[in-house]
């Protein structure tokens, strides 16, 4: 591994994905939009995607969604694309994968043979999963935390399960400053000057970091309970304000997803 091929590593764990996303939860033009009217078209962009009978329809949803998450809601393209990166590597992957198999055979020992009949299932269920990503990230791109967990809390969903969504996030960010501080202080000490640098300190990074995390996850029950919290978490939300034409227009906007794959897709 070279020298920049870390460096890249390191930038990478820099701009941590978890910023991004809650800096685009916080500054797009649908925030104070109630995400009641966000989560129908969410909800309808998932089933869309599962009404969706052809690639170029599950496509057709999926491009919606980005439209509607880029142009309507105003996320930035570049945050959005570096969200969607892993898990679109992640589903290049998982087709790669339906159209290969490893087999074993006495003549030719170990060997990678390619499916082409898996062709068709391989492109159909990838245009699925885009369309249901491209649904998602328009509902996580443009609404926080708190906001979702006053939906949930509405839909009465368990407050075990909101408790540990807000512990497991909260996790992530002291993940994140953890890297970065440390990263900070090795680049300050000529840590990534030469390969051999380079490599002892992502050793010493991935050894640190669960030290690091569990000491600050610590913190963090310790302040807790010097506050006596023996509840729920509780967070205060917005009031949002015409919740009824949001709604609506979310409504409308689901159905014409749903519109659409099933007019593609006959």
């Amino acid at each position: 591994m070279s020298c920049a091929s870390l460096s890249r590593l390191a930038c990478l764990i820099r701009s941590s994905l978890v910023w991004i996303v809650e800096r685009s939860a916080h500054h797009n033009r649908w925030y104070a939009v109630t995400p009641v009217a966000k989560g129908i078209f969410a909800l309808a962009g998932l089933a869309a995607a599962y009404l969706a009978q052809t690639p170029a329809a599950a496509l057709t949803v999926a491009g919606a969604c980005f439209v509607a998450a880029w142009l309507g809601a105003g996320v930035r393209l570049v945050w959005y694309l570096r969200v969607a990166a892993a898990p679109l590597g992640f589903l290049a992957l998982s087709a790669l994968s339906m159209l290969g198999s490893v087999a074993w055979s006495a003549e030719a020992g170990w060997a990678l043979r390619l499916n082409p009949a898996a062709l068709t299932q391989a492109v159909m269920a990838s245009a699925r999963a885009l369309a249901a990503l491209s649904a998602l990230l328009a509902l996580v791109l443009t609404t926080p935390l708190s906001h979702l967990l006053a939906l949930l809390r509405r839909l009465h969903c368990p407050e075990v399960l909101l408790d540990l969504m807000v512990l497991c996030y909260r996790l992530l960010f002291v993940f994140a400053d953890a890297s970065r501080d440390t990263l900070a202080a090795q680049s300050a000490r000529l840590g990534f000057s030469s390969p051999v640098r380079s490599l002892r300190s992502m050793g010493l990074l991935v050894s640190n970091l669960a030290a690091q995390v569990a000491f600050r996850a610590r913190g963090l029950q310790t302040a807790a309970e010097a506050r006596c919290s023996d509840g729920s978490l509780r967070f205060l939300t917005p009031l949002f304000v015409h919740t009824g034409r949001h709604i609506a227009l979310g409504s409308a906007a689901g159905v014409g997803l749903l519109m659409l794959a099933w007019r593609l897709s006959v």
